[in-house]
């Protein structure tokens, strides 16, 4: 088992040539949104560009849309008709993927079954890294893990959602306990699982890494949805995805570190994502010309 340090993110983030480009550290497209739920898959986007990602393309329906093109207008927008996520939205998600580098999917896509049907259909075509998050998990369960089964994806459960697709909660068992736990459930999905918590346990079945940063202020709504945009980021300039798991849980945890210390109560997710430049300013070693 390893600790995950600031070495990691050393290891990553090496200094741009001069001659770089816009695509060069990445094209993330994010799946997400729906009517009710507008500024999860926002908040995955803002957190991927404030992670060094070039170009954030987000799919989502088009009340979501547009308000990230509101909210954002670094975020290219594409909207999907209707409410929810739906099959016939499945010819615009095959072509929006194409010369993409990595994809987010799940950030507040809500519940009903037309949409999670969707989501699996594009996990079993999805033929980029991936990460899977928030509602897209609950796509995964009764038995339909198949999709993910060994694909470059992270799947990122909170406890709860973990529970849903391996049919036990980890908040039942102490550290050691659940370190196995995750571990055989990667080796059995044959992809990395991330289970977050106070404690990040991070897996792809042959290794184990746990995360210790993070605040008790980073509750809020929103901070998950940053966590998976900063893996998505990492995936998008090709860090595999064990790697990416391990540097994006604790770059979140940092930025939510910083901004609980500022914010206290009163932190949000944005703060996070503000606080995500001044965390890789003061890790690296080398000068931002």
């Amino acid at each position: 088992m390893r600790e995950v340090n600031d070495q990691l993110i050393r290891t990553i983030f090496k200094p741009r040539a001069l001659t770089a480009r816009k695509y060069d550290y990445g094209h993330l497209m994010v799946v997400g949104g729906s009517k009710l739920y507008t500024g999860a898959p926002t908040l995955a986007g803002m957190a991927a560009m404030r992670t060094g990602c070039d170009v954030v393309t987000m799919a989502a329906p088009r009340r979501a849309a547009d308000v990230a093109a509101n909210m954002n207008p670094g975020l290219v927008t594409w909207p999907l008709e209707g409410d929810i996520l739906y099959a016939m939205h499945m010819p615009e998600l095959r072509k929006l993927i194409e010369e993409k580098t990595a994809c987010v999917i799940g950030n507040g896509l809500g519940k009903e079954e037309p949409t999670l049907q969707t989501v699996r259909a594009f996990l079993k075509e999805c033929p980029i890294p991936c990460v899977v998050d928030a509602d897209a998990i609950r796509g995964l369960v009764n038995q339909r893990t198949e999709v993910v089964k060994g694909k470059p994806y992270v799947l990122t459960p909170h406890a709860f959602e973990f529970s849903l697709i391996t049919g036990i909660h980890p908040g039942k068992y102490p550290l050691e306990e659940r370190i196995g736990i995750v571990k055989n459930a990667a080796k059995t999905l044959k992809c990395v699982v991330v289970l977050k918590g106070h404690e990040d346990i991070i897996s792809d079945g042959r290794e184990i890494a746990v995360n210790r940063t993070g605040s008790p202020y980073m509750t809020k709504g929103g901070t998950g949805d940053t966590l998976a945009g900063i893996i998505g980021a990492l995936l998008a300039r090709a860090i595999e995805p064990f790697e990416a798991a391990q540097a994006g849980c604790w770059i979140n945890g940092k930025a939510g570190e910083r901004a609980g210390h500022l914010k206290g109560e009163g932190m949000l997710a944005t703060d996070l994502i503000d606080e995500i430049p001044h965390v890789l300013v003061e890790t690296l070693e080398f000068v931002h010309d």
